[in-house]
């Protein structure tokens, strides 16, 4: 399975403004720039995207999981936090918090953790992150 998404930018890093589209239409010519990564433009930025879909990812795993395991969530949300910060010249992805909160009927906090923990080590948008990934997971 190959899925894509094009970028376009027009102008210098700093004034100029770009556009990204995605295979799915979902993302049709959103705007991004300097503005909507380092400021609050509206508009979106790599992060947002890497944290929705970490959070996306993290939580189909863990419906995975839990439904192998035989239980059946009433409700999986998940927060991911995704920090950008400097490096050299550059600035770097360090950290990607997950906050996940879940009610889950019948399951108790130790099935709880061990299903969070593995679906957070092995979903797929994990194991690209070369990051810190911690999860932050309560059942309620």
């Amino acid at each position: 399975m190959i899925r894509k998404a094009t970028a376009v930018w027009k102008g210098t890093g700093r004034d100029g403004a770009g556009h990204l589209t995605s295979e799915s239409g979902v993302l049709a010519q959103t705007p991004y720039s300097f503005k909507t990564r380092f400021e609050n433009e509206k508009g979106t930025n790599p992060e947002e995207l890497i944290a929705a879909a970490h959070a996306g990812c993290f939580t189909m795993a863990l419906a995975f999981g839990l439904q192998m395991a035989g239980f059946t969530p009433e409700e999986l949300s998940t927060e991911a936090a995704v920090t950008l910060e400097p490096e050299g010249k550059g600035f770097k992805i360090s950290k990607s918090a997950l906050t996940l909160r879940a009610k889950v009927p019948g399951l108790d906090e130790a099935g709880f953790a061990k299903l969070a923990g593995e679906a957070e080590k092995n979903c797929p948008v994990s194991k690209v992150l070369n990051a810190a990934i911690t999860l932050d997971a309560k059942l309620g």
